[in-house]
């Protein structure tokens, strides 16, 4: 008998395979980076044929550290980095170009162009988002109008797109002998090709975006009894074995943190910051910000729907302070260092590499670091980097107060950040509500796991879901209320600093 989900959470830099058992509880884990591409300022790209070869060895070795075959494993899940966009040839199974991460910026023309009449809200009331760089529909076009040679490849019937949850799916059933051009409700929701209340893609905006539907895979639930497809017994899982879970990154780590209910919350602390509100089966308009978007959908059910603050940049400015500035050696060493003093010295980091998400939108934004002084020496800066994730945050859930009306009493968070007990304190001081970390810190994966395990009865419903959530730490607000007063107001005024930096 099957004793375990499996589940390929493939992230912006890293992909991982992780088995869980019934309880949720982590039994495996491997995982392994991929090269970042940066072709110009702005511009940020991913081998896809890396993060195949990455999720294959993830897949073998978590397999191998737990001890088990293909006939341990009951169902497979996938969540992804969302929006990552790519398009490859269905008979060879090679990518035409590299893939266009969500963080890049080179769409910023073509997005100017398209709300150069109507402005940024052109075709919000459709597809539930604003016109940004963001989103994969623009990127693909822009794919369709620069690489050479891909729209002969299209009428030919040769080239298809998707984004990453797509391609490794693909890859999983089969690739070019058969396998499936599939996607989920969430992902396409982050498209701007799906229209938000059918859950079907568009007619009108693949017009507008002049994107050929014969390239886009077939939308499906993101728990699918009828299942996707299966592993290939050739492939990493060595045996045939249901594919049927599919989830964005940050739709999958609501339902890893048991948000089933509208009205609840989670905060997700990764390369990005991503806060999700469950907004029940209908979806709920922004006039803050943030985006309507799908958060899942189980089989034959109604899809539920969220309100999402995103944060382009959370995690990867610890990143960029390691990798680019060489300011320390590895990501753990940044609260160590942050620590070696007892405030920012009066300096703010607003990390705009991007542009401004939630709730600005602002693609002429660009990074800022305010308020220096011959005073600050590194241990301030790497204050102040930490110190942004929780000021964007609070942007972000002030936000959806307004739009939803529902004010939170606890946070539920997430994610790699989440280990990082100065700045989850932090967070709770500049928020002023409690903020709590589940027994599993690592719910993208798991709720990837959940959705594949509903399909085949290994979970037999939400209320298993719901059992296995466990609170591991809470941290609550301190009485002094600076950080949620004074330095939050010295944050929003560092935030306006970054503005109009790109002329158009």
């Amino acid at each position: 008998m099957a004793k375990y989900i499996a589940s390929i959470d493939q992230g912006t830099t890293s992909s991982r395979c992780m088995l869980f058992n019934h309880r949720g509880e982590v039994v495996s884990v491997h995982q392994l980076e991929h090269t970042q591409i940066y072709p110009r300022p702005g511009w940020v790209e991913h081998d896809p044929l890396e993060i195949w070869d990455r999720t294959q060895t993830v897949i073998r070795t978590a397999l191998n550290k737990a001890d088990a075959t293909a006939r341990d494993i009951a169902a497979i899940g996938v969540t992804n980095q969302r929006e990552t966009t790519l398009v490859w040839n269905r008979k060879t199974g090679k990518p035409y170009f590299n893939a266009l991460v969500w963080q890049d910026t080179r769409t910023d023309k073509l997005i100017a162009e398209l709300g150069k009449q109507e402005g940024q809200d052109r075709f919000r009331d459709r597809v539930g988002l604003p016109l940004a760089t963001y989103f994969s529909g623009p990127k693909l076009r822009w794919m369709l109008d620069n690489v050479s040679g891909l729209q002969d490849a299209v009428a030919a019937g040769d080239a298809i797109f998707g984004n990453i949850d797509t391609w490794v799916i693909w890859n999983l059933t089969g690739g070019p002998r058969g396998g499936a051009h599939v996607t989920d409700v969430t992902n396409a929701s982050r498209t701007m090709l799906m229209n938000l209340a059918t859950c079907n893609w568009d007619d009108d905006m693949l017009a507008a975006l002049d994107i050929p539907r014969r390239m886009l895979p077939e939308i499906r639930p993101s728990s699918e009894p009828a299942f996707y497809g299966y592993s290939t017994p050739d492939g990493p899982f060595g045996g045939r074995i249901p594919v049927c879970g599919d989830l964005g990154d940050q739709q999958a780590a609501t339902v890893g943190q048991a948000c089933l209910t509208a009205g609840q919350a989670k905060n997700t602390y990764g390369t990005g910051c991503f806060m999700l509100m469950n907004t029940g089966t209908d979806p709920v308009p922004s006039n803050n910000g943030l985006l309507t978007t799908v958060c899942y959908k189980f089989g034959a059910a109604p899809t539920v729907y969220a309100l999402e603050g995103s944060i382009a940049i959370a995690g990867a400015l610890v990143q960029w302070l390691r990798d680019n500035l060489r300011l320390i050696d590895s990501s753990a060493d940044i609260e160590p260092l942050a620590r070696t003093v007892d405030d920012n010295g009066g300096v703010y980091f607003v990390p705009a590499f991007s542009g401004l998400y939630a709730p600005y939108w602002r693609s002429d934004a660009r990074g800022v670091i305010a308020g220096l002084t011959r005073y600050v020496h590194r241990g301030h800066i790497a204050r102040a980097a930490l110190e942004a994730t929780a000021f964007q945050t609070r942007e972000v859930l002030d936000a959806m107060h307004q739009d939803s009306g529902v004010t939170l009493t606890t946070l539920n968070v997430d994610g790699g950040m989440v280990f990082n007990e100065m700045l989850m304190q932090f967070q709770a001081d500049v928020l002023g509500v409690p903020v709590v970390r589940p027994t599993v810190a690592e719910t993208t994966a798991l709720g990837a796991a959940y959705a594949a395990g509903l399909a085949v009865g290994f979970w037999n419903n939400e209320n298993d879901i719901r059992a296995n959530w466990g609170q591991d730490r809470i941290w609550r607000p301190s009485e002094n209320d600076t950080a949620r007063t004074e330095l939050y107001a010295q944050w929003k005024k560092a935030v306006t600093r970054t503005f109009d930096w790109v002329d158009s």
